[in-house]
Protein backbone atom coordinates (compact mmCIF):
# COMPACT_ATOMS: atom_id res chain seq x y z
CA UNK A 1 0.00 0.00 0.00
CA UNK A 2 1.17 3.52 -0.84
CA UNK A 3 0.40 6.32 1.59
CA UNK A 4 1.92 9.04 -0.60
CA UNK A 5 -0.54 11.63 -1.83
CA UNK A 6 -1.00 11.98 -5.57
CA UNK A 7 0.42 14.88 -7.56
CA UNK A 8 -3.09 16.36 -7.79
CA UNK A 9 -3.52 16.15 -4.03
CA UNK A 10 -0.19 17.86 -3.43
CA UNK A 11 -1.29 20.62 -5.82
CA UNK A 12 -4.49 20.89 -3.81
CA UNK A 13 -2.42 21.18 -0.63
CA UNK A 14 -0.29 23.99 -2.08
CA UNK A 15 -3.28 25.92 -3.37
CA UNK A 16 -5.11 25.51 -0.04
CA UNK A 17 -2.09 26.76 1.89
CA UNK A 18 -1.71 29.79 -0.38
CA UNK A 19 -5.41 30.59 -0.17
CA UNK A 20 -5.57 30.32 3.62
CA UNK A 21 -2.38 32.35 4.07
CA UNK A 22 -4.09 35.17 2.19
CA UNK A 23 -7.72 34.83 3.25
CA UNK A 24 -7.36 33.40 6.77
CA UNK A 25 -4.35 35.13 8.28
CA UNK A 26 -4.00 35.30 12.09
CA UNK A 27 -5.41 38.83 11.95
CA UNK A 28 -8.56 37.58 10.23
CA UNK A 29 -8.84 34.62 12.63
CA UNK A 30 -8.73 37.00 15.60
CA UNK A 31 -11.33 39.27 14.04
CA UNK A 32 -13.73 36.37 13.50
CA UNK A 33 -12.91 34.91 16.91
CA UNK A 34 -13.84 38.14 18.64
CA UNK A 35 -16.95 38.67 16.49
CA UNK A 36 -20.46 37.38 16.97
CA UNK A 37 -20.63 33.82 15.67
CA UNK A 38 -17.22 33.47 14.01
CA UNK A 39 -18.79 33.23 10.57
CA UNK A 40 -17.77 35.28 7.55
CA UNK A 41 -20.15 34.87 4.57
CA UNK A 42 -17.55 36.29 2.19
CA UNK A 43 -14.91 33.76 3.30
CA UNK A 44 -17.45 30.93 3.10
CA UNK A 45 -18.32 32.00 -0.46
CA UNK A 46 -14.66 31.84 -1.47
CA UNK A 47 -14.31 28.39 0.12
CA UNK A 48 -17.33 27.07 -1.77
CA UNK A 49 -16.08 28.63 -5.02
CA UNK A 50 -12.93 26.54 -4.60
CA UNK A 51 -15.09 23.42 -4.39
CA UNK A 52 -14.00 22.47 -0.88
CA UNK A 53 -17.58 21.90 0.27
CA UNK A 54 -17.97 19.19 -2.38
CA UNK A 55 -14.89 17.18 -1.41
CA UNK A 56 -15.65 13.65 -0.28
CA UNK A 57 -19.33 13.83 -1.22
CA UNK A 58 -20.38 11.19 -3.79
CA UNK A 59 -20.74 12.46 -7.35
CA UNK A 60 -24.39 11.39 -7.35
CA UNK A 61 -25.06 14.18 -4.85
CA UNK A 62 -22.97 16.89 -6.47
CA UNK A 63 -19.64 16.04 -4.88
CA UNK A 64 -16.12 15.69 -6.26
CA UNK A 65 -12.93 14.01 -5.17
CA UNK A 66 -12.45 11.60 -2.30
CA UNK A 67 -12.23 11.65 1.47
CA UNK A 68 -8.44 11.81 1.15
CA UNK A 69 -8.78 15.07 -0.79
CA UNK A 70 -10.81 16.45 2.11
CA UNK A 71 -8.09 15.27 4.51
CA UNK A 72 -5.53 17.36 2.63
CA UNK A 73 -7.68 20.50 2.92
CA UNK A 74 -8.52 19.87 6.58
CA UNK A 75 -4.83 19.56 7.44
CA UNK A 76 -4.22 22.98 5.91
CA UNK A 77 -7.32 24.37 7.65
CA UNK A 78 -5.84 23.20 10.95
CA UNK A 79 -2.59 25.02 10.20
CA UNK A 80 -4.55 28.24 9.69
CA UNK A 81 -7.05 27.69 12.55
CA UNK A 82 -9.85 28.19 10.01
CA UNK A 83 -12.95 29.49 11.87
CA UNK A 84 -16.48 28.89 10.70
CA UNK A 85 -18.63 25.85 9.93
CA UNK A 86 -16.31 24.02 7.51
CA UNK A 87 -15.30 21.27 9.94
CA UNK A 88 -18.75 20.81 11.47
CA UNK A 89 -20.30 20.55 8.01
CA UNK A 90 -17.76 18.45 6.11
CA UNK A 91 -16.29 16.29 8.89
CA UNK A 92 -19.27 15.79 11.23
CA UNK A 93 -22.58 16.18 9.38
CA UNK A 94 -21.62 14.96 5.90
CA UNK A 95 -20.30 11.53 7.04
CA UNK A 96 -23.53 10.88 8.96
CA UNK A 97 -25.63 11.91 5.97
CA UNK A 98 -23.63 9.61 3.70
CA UNK A 99 -23.78 6.67 6.10
CA UNK A 100 -27.31 7.00 7.49
CA UNK A 101 -29.35 9.40 5.38
CA UNK A 102 -32.26 8.34 3.20
CA UNK A 103 -31.99 8.87 -0.55
CA UNK A 104 -34.28 11.90 -0.35
CA UNK A 105 -32.28 13.41 2.52
CA UNK A 106 -28.99 12.86 0.72
CA UNK A 107 -30.21 14.46 -2.49
CA UNK A 108 -31.51 17.51 -0.69
CA UNK A 109 -28.90 18.13 2.00
CA UNK A 110 -25.72 16.87 0.33
CA UNK A 111 -26.44 18.70 -2.91
CA UNK A 112 -27.07 21.92 -0.98
CA UNK A 113 -23.85 21.48 1.00
CA UNK A 114 -21.82 20.66 -2.11
CA UNK A 115 -22.80 23.90 -3.86
CA UNK A 116 -22.25 25.90 -0.70
CA UNK A 117 -25.82 26.99 -0.10
CA UNK A 118 -26.17 25.10 3.20
CA UNK A 119 -24.18 24.40 6.33
CA UNK A 120 -24.75 21.54 8.75
CA UNK A 121 -23.69 20.17 12.11
CA UNK A 122 -24.02 17.15 14.39
CA UNK A 123 -25.77 17.40 17.77
CA UNK A 124 -24.34 14.47 19.73
CA UNK A 125 -22.96 15.30 23.17
CA UNK A 126 -25.11 16.00 26.20
CA UNK A 127 -24.34 17.22 29.75
CA UNK A 128 -22.49 13.96 30.44
CA UNK A 129 -19.93 14.89 27.78
CA UNK A 130 -19.73 11.28 26.59
CA UNK A 131 -19.17 10.26 22.97
CA UNK A 132 -20.50 6.71 23.28
CA UNK A 133 -24.06 5.44 22.84
CA UNK A 134 -24.58 5.35 26.60
CA UNK A 135 -24.31 9.12 26.74
CA UNK A 136 -27.40 9.68 24.58
CA UNK A 137 -30.46 10.62 26.63
CA UNK A 138 -32.40 13.08 24.45
CA UNK A 139 -35.85 11.54 24.05
CA UNK A 140 -37.64 11.03 20.77
CA UNK A 141 -41.25 9.85 21.06
CA UNK A 142 -43.83 9.20 18.38
CA UNK A 143 -46.50 11.90 18.19
CA UNK A 144 -49.08 12.83 15.57
CA UNK A 145 -47.66 10.64 12.86
CA UNK A 146 -44.19 12.07 13.41
CA UNK A 147 -41.75 12.49 16.25
CA UNK A 148 -41.30 14.77 19.24
CA UNK A 149 -37.87 15.69 20.60
CA UNK A 150 -37.27 16.67 24.22
CA UNK A 151 -33.85 17.26 25.76
CA UNK A 152 -30.64 19.22 25.49
CA UNK A 153 -27.43 18.93 23.51
CA UNK A 154 -24.21 20.60 24.61
CA UNK A 155 -21.13 21.70 22.69
CA UNK A 156 -22.79 21.54 19.30
CA UNK A 157 -20.34 23.20 16.86
CA UNK A 158 -21.58 26.08 14.69
CA UNK A 159 -25.21 25.40 15.58
CA UNK A 160 -26.20 29.02 15.06
CA UNK A 161 -25.32 28.94 11.37
CA UNK A 162 -26.45 25.37 10.64
CA UNK A 163 -29.16 24.96 8.01
CA UNK A 164 -29.32 21.24 8.86
CA UNK A 165 -28.74 19.64 12.25
CA UNK A 166 -28.29 15.90 12.59
CA UNK A 167 -29.70 15.07 16.01
CA UNK A 168 -28.81 11.88 17.85
CA UNK A 169 -31.77 10.80 19.99
CA UNK A 170 -33.01 7.80 21.95
CA UNK A 171 -36.30 6.15 21.08
CA UNK A 172 -35.98 3.17 23.41
CA UNK A 173 -33.64 0.97 25.43
CA UNK A 174 -30.16 1.67 26.72
CA UNK A 175 -26.67 1.75 25.32
CA UNK A 176 -26.42 1.05 21.60
CA UNK A 177 -30.02 -0.12 21.39
CA UNK A 178 -32.62 2.47 20.52
CA UNK A 179 -30.41 5.19 18.99
CA UNK A 180 -32.24 7.08 16.23
CA UNK A 181 -31.05 9.91 13.98
CA UNK A 182 -33.10 12.87 12.79
CA UNK A 183 -32.28 15.47 10.16
CA UNK A 184 -33.67 18.77 11.42
CA UNK A 185 -33.93 21.55 8.86
CA UNK A 186 -33.64 25.12 10.12
CA UNK A 187 -34.80 25.99 13.62
CA UNK A 188 -38.33 24.61 14.15
CA UNK A 189 -40.56 25.77 17.00
CA UNK A 190 -39.25 24.59 20.36
CA UNK A 191 -35.61 24.41 19.22
CA UNK A 192 -33.38 27.06 20.78
CA UNK A 193 -29.67 27.72 20.36
CA UNK A 194 -27.59 29.43 23.04
CA UNK A 195 -23.91 30.27 22.37
CA UNK A 196 -21.43 29.01 24.95
CA UNK A 197 -18.30 30.77 26.16
CA UNK A 198 -15.51 28.24 25.75
CA UNK A 199 -11.72 28.14 25.88
CA UNK A 200 -11.32 27.92 22.09
CA UNK A 201 -13.22 30.79 20.52
CA UNK A 202 -11.88 30.06 17.03
CA UNK A 203 -14.66 27.47 16.93
CA UNK A 204 -18.20 28.31 18.07
CA UNK A 205 -20.02 25.91 20.41
CA UNK A 206 -23.65 26.09 21.49
CA UNK A 207 -26.24 24.58 23.76
CA UNK A 208 -29.21 23.37 21.72
CA UNK A 209 -32.51 22.71 23.52
CA UNK A 210 -35.45 20.76 22.18
CA UNK A 211 -38.68 21.53 24.02
CA UNK A 212 -41.44 19.53 22.38
CA UNK A 213 -40.02 19.94 18.87
CA UNK A 214 -42.42 18.32 16.39
CA UNK A 215 -40.85 16.61 13.40
CA UNK A 216 -42.34 14.91 10.37
CA UNK A 217 -41.76 11.20 9.92
CA UNK A 218 -39.55 11.98 6.90
CA UNK A 219 -36.95 13.61 9.14
CA UNK A 220 -35.93 10.24 10.59
CA UNK A 221 -32.71 8.86 9.11
CA UNK A 222 -33.09 5.14 8.53
CA UNK A 223 -34.98 2.72 10.77
CA UNK A 224 -35.93 3.74 14.34
CA UNK A 225 -33.64 2.47 17.05
CA UNK A 226 -31.08 0.99 14.65
CA UNK A 227 -28.82 3.96 13.92
CA UNK A 228 -25.81 3.24 16.12
CA UNK A 229 -23.81 1.00 13.71
CA UNK A 230 -24.06 3.59 10.93
CA UNK A 231 -23.41 6.47 13.30
CA UNK A 232 -20.33 4.68 14.62
CA UNK A 233 -18.97 4.37 11.09
CA UNK A 234 -19.61 8.08 10.52
CA UNK A 235 -17.74 8.93 13.72
CA UNK A 236 -14.75 7.02 12.36
CA UNK A 237 -14.76 9.32 9.33
CA UNK A 238 -15.05 12.33 11.63
CA UNK A 239 -12.25 11.14 13.92
CA UNK A 240 -9.78 10.73 11.06
CA UNK A 241 -10.80 14.15 9.74
CA UNK A 242 -10.28 15.82 13.13
CA UNK A 243 -6.86 14.19 13.45
CA UNK A 244 -5.88 15.66 10.08
CA UNK A 245 -6.87 19.11 11.28
CA UNK A 246 -4.91 18.60 14.50
CA UNK A 247 -1.82 17.41 12.63
CA UNK A 248 -1.89 20.63 10.62
CA UNK A 249 -1.88 22.63 13.83
CA UNK A 250 1.00 20.56 15.24
CA UNK A 251 3.10 21.21 12.14
CA UNK A 252 2.45 24.95 12.26
CA UNK A 253 3.45 25.15 15.92
CA UNK A 254 6.63 23.19 15.19
CA UNK A 255 7.58 25.41 12.25
CA UNK A 256 6.89 28.61 14.18
CA UNK A 257 8.87 27.43 17.19
CA UNK A 258 11.81 26.25 15.08
CA UNK A 259 12.01 29.56 13.25
CA UNK A 260 11.89 31.46 16.55
CA UNK A 261 14.69 29.30 17.97
CA UNK A 262 16.84 30.21 14.96
CA UNK A 263 16.25 33.95 15.14
CA UNK A 264 15.95 34.63 18.89
CA UNK A 265 19.40 35.29 20.36
CA UNK A 266 20.47 34.96 23.97
CA UNK A 267 24.03 35.70 25.12
CA UNK A 268 24.88 36.43 21.50
CA UNK A 269 23.77 33.03 20.19
CA UNK A 270 20.50 31.65 18.78
CA UNK A 271 18.59 29.86 21.52
CA UNK A 272 18.24 26.79 19.30
CA UNK A 273 21.82 25.75 20.01
CA UNK A 274 21.03 25.15 23.68
CA UNK A 275 20.02 21.59 24.49
CA UNK A 276 17.07 22.62 26.63
CA UNK A 277 15.52 24.12 23.48
CA UNK A 278 16.85 21.83 20.75
CA UNK A 279 15.82 18.66 22.59
CA UNK A 280 12.33 20.06 23.07
CA UNK A 281 12.10 20.83 19.34
CA UNK A 282 13.33 17.32 18.53
CA UNK A 283 10.60 15.82 20.71
CA UNK A 284 8.04 18.04 19.00
CA UNK A 285 9.23 16.77 15.60
CA UNK A 286 8.86 13.14 16.67
CA UNK A 287 5.32 13.78 17.90
CA UNK A 288 4.46 15.62 14.69
CA UNK A 289 5.73 12.94 12.33
CA UNK A 290 4.30 10.05 14.34
CA UNK A 291 0.93 11.76 14.56
CA UNK A 292 0.93 12.42 10.83
CA UNK A 293 1.70 8.77 10.06
CA UNK A 294 -1.06 7.53 12.34
CA UNK A 295 -3.53 10.03 10.85
CA UNK A 296 -2.72 9.23 7.24
CA UNK A 297 -3.14 5.52 7.91
CA UNK A 298 -6.46 6.12 9.65
CA UNK A 299 -7.67 8.25 6.73
CA UNK A 300 -6.64 5.56 4.25
CA UNK A 301 -8.28 2.81 6.33
CA UNK A 302 -11.56 4.71 6.56
CA UNK A 303 -11.54 5.67 2.88
CA UNK A 304 -10.75 2.10 1.83
CA UNK A 305 -13.23 0.67 4.36
CA UNK A 306 -10.46 -1.55 5.73
CA UNK A 307 -11.27 -4.09 8.40
CA UNK A 308 -9.22 -2.16 10.98
CA UNK A 309 -10.75 1.26 10.28
CA UNK A 310 -12.21 1.61 13.77
CA UNK A 311 -8.94 0.59 15.40
CA UNK A 312 -6.90 2.90 13.16
CA UNK A 313 -9.06 5.95 13.81
CA UNK A 314 -9.01 5.42 17.58
CA UNK A 315 -5.24 4.87 17.62
CA UNK A 316 -4.74 8.09 15.67
CA UNK A 317 -7.03 10.10 17.94
CA UNK A 318 -5.45 8.72 21.10
CA UNK A 319 -1.97 9.66 19.90
CA UNK A 320 -2.70 12.99 18.23
CA UNK A 321 -4.84 14.26 21.13
CA UNK A 322 -1.85 14.01 23.45
CA UNK A 323 0.65 15.10 20.80
CA UNK A 324 -1.12 18.33 19.85
CA UNK A 325 -1.57 19.40 23.46
CA UNK A 326 2.07 18.59 24.28
CA UNK A 327 3.50 20.28 21.17
CA UNK A 328 1.36 23.40 21.65
CA UNK A 329 2.44 23.64 25.29
CA UNK A 330 6.11 23.15 24.37
CA UNK A 331 5.74 25.77 21.64
CA UNK A 332 4.76 28.30 24.28
CA UNK A 333 7.78 27.28 26.36
CA UNK A 334 10.16 27.68 23.41
CA UNK A 335 8.87 31.19 22.85
CA UNK A 336 9.42 32.10 26.49
CA UNK A 337 7.66 35.15 27.91
CA UNK A 338 6.30 36.35 24.58
CA UNK A 339 4.56 33.01 24.06
CA UNK A 340 2.30 33.75 27.04
CA UNK A 341 1.05 37.08 25.73
CA UNK A 342 -2.34 37.67 24.17
CA UNK A 343 -0.69 39.30 21.15
CA UNK A 344 1.19 36.12 20.20
CA UNK A 345 -0.68 33.45 18.25
CA UNK A 346 0.73 30.46 20.12
CA UNK A 347 -2.06 30.49 22.71
CA UNK A 348 -4.64 30.16 19.92
CA UNK A 349 -3.12 26.82 18.92
CA UNK A 350 -2.94 25.66 22.53
CA UNK A 351 -6.64 26.42 22.99
CA UNK A 352 -7.56 24.68 19.74
CA UNK A 353 -5.48 21.71 20.88
CA UNK A 354 -7.43 21.51 24.15
CA UNK A 355 -10.83 21.70 22.47
CA UNK A 356 -9.87 19.19 19.78
CA UNK A 357 -8.48 16.87 22.45
CA UNK A 358 -11.94 16.27 23.94
CA UNK A 359 -13.96 16.52 20.72
CA UNK A 360 -15.02 13.03 19.58
CA UNK A 361 -13.51 11.60 22.75
CA UNK A 362 -10.20 12.22 24.49
CA UNK A 363 -7.09 10.03 24.45
CA UNK A 364 -8.21 7.97 27.44
CA UNK A 365 -11.53 7.15 25.77
CA UNK A 366 -9.88 6.08 22.53
CA UNK A 367 -7.20 4.06 24.29
CA UNK A 368 -10.04 2.11 25.88
CA UNK A 369 -11.55 1.52 22.44
CA UNK A 370 -8.17 0.32 21.18
CA UNK A 371 -7.87 -2.06 24.14
CA UNK A 372 -11.35 -3.43 23.45
CA UNK A 373 -10.57 -3.91 19.74
CA UNK A 374 -7.39 -5.82 20.61
CA UNK A 375 -9.09 -7.84 23.38
CA UNK A 376 -6.66 -6.49 25.95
Amino acid sequence: MDFAFSEEQEMLRRSAREFLAKECSPKIVRRLMEGGDGYDPALWKKITDLGWTALGIPEAYGGVGTFLDLIVVLEEAGRALLPGPFFSTMALAVPVLIEAGTEVQKKEALNAIAVGSARATLAFTEPSGRWDAGGIGLKATQAGGGWRLDGVKLFVPDAERADYTVVVARTRGEGEDGITLFLVKGKPAGMSVRPLETLDMTRRWSEVRFDGVQLDAETMMGAPGKAWPRLKRALEWATAALCAEMVGGVQKVLETSTEYAKTRHQFGKPIGIYQAVSHKLADMLVLSESGRSATYYAAWAVDADASDRALASSMAKAYVSDAYRKVAGDGIQVHGGIGFTWEHDMHLYFKRAKSSEVTLGDATYHRELVAQALDL
